[in-house]
């Protein structure tokens, strides 16, 4: 009698280590959003992945900080939940990092499930220095496996699903087998528009700003998506707005193209700038921001 394996794999480490880049390589869709800038990813966002003998089901989370807002408390409060329900917890860690991720490892330790530590972006060093790194994650706390890798390039990736795959427990699937996600279309288009104002603005503004999408109508052949981009200033809606509307111009259109390949289908999107002063420490707001479990 043949048997069914599945499991909720957490992907957690320091803010920029990878793990938003490992998870759309292991599932091989974008669902997470990807910059150069710290703290993009600010919910948990679920990938599955299907076969006959398997569901896998991946968590990426919010980088473990110390939290400043009451925002970012929402978000520690994701990466907690994940690896209370966790069967395997995928640690992520840069290769050129210091060993400076106290938080957690305050967090690891109160689990009791296999960790598999990923050493990322081994491309950027050679060979000794892995070795080297290899060696001091394993001394310094309790591993399943340790394995370097290059999530950006693909490198080493089949060994991470074979040690996943290994370990992972006999289950009946928690989803249909049809899914990708648990995440609604709205929440990816949301997302997406929000990628876009990392990726053009600096400094503070992406971090000021929230993305609601009031309306999403799927009309067939097109889909009408009205959002709305909240910031905590006027002077920071101007920034958005920018010059003659050409700033929010700019990153709707380069919205709208990306929309248009994840769902697969044209779209009709339209913007609207508002200001919510201090949002990120207003509890209310954040619950309306879906941050509130």
């Amino acid at each position: 009698m043949s048997t069914h394996k599945a499991g909720f794999i957490s992907i957690v480490g320091k803010p920029n280590v990878g793990k938003s880049t490992l998870m759309n390589q292991l599932v091989g869709e974008k669902l997470s959003i990807i910059t150069s800038k710290a703290q993009t990813t600010r919910h948990r966002i679920m990938g599955i992945v299907n076969d006959e003998a398997y569901q896998i089901v991946y968590s990426d989370t919010p980088g473990v900080i110390k939290p400043k807002y009451e925002l970012h408390n929402s978000m520690m409060d994701f990466v907690k939940l994940s690896m209370e329900d966790a069967d395997m917890i995928l640690f992520i860690v840069d290769i050129h990092e210091a060993f400076d991720e106290e938080d957690v490892l305050e967090m690891l330790q109160k689990v009791n499930i296999p960790i598999i530590l990923v050493l990322n972006k081994v491309d950027l060093g050679d060979q000794e220095e892995v070795m080297r790194k290899i060696e001091e994650w394993s001394q310094r706390m309790t591993l399943k496996e340790v394995i370097p890798v290059s999530a950006l390039h693909g490198f080493n990736l089949e060994k991470v699903f074979d040690t996943i795959l290994d370990n992972l427990p006999e289950h009946p699937p928690f989803f249909p087998k049809d899914e990708l996600t648990d995440k609604p279309q709205r929440f990816f288009a949301s997302e997406i528009l929000r990628e876009k104002i990392f990726t053009n603005y600096e400094k503070e503004v992406p971090y000021a700003c929230e993305v609601a999408i009031v309306s999403f109508k799927d009309e067939g052949n097109l889909i009408r998506i009205s959002a709305e981009i909240y910031v905590e200033r006027k002077s920071q809606k101007a920034i958005i707005i920018g010059k003659g509307g050409q700033m929010l111009k700019k990153i709707g259109s380069e919205a709208r193209i990306d929309m248009e390949a994840f769902f697969g289908k044209k779209v009709f999107l339209e913007q609207y700038v508002k200001v919510e002063e201090n949002w990120r420490k207003n509890q209310r707001k954040l619950q309306h921001f879906g941050y509130k479990m």
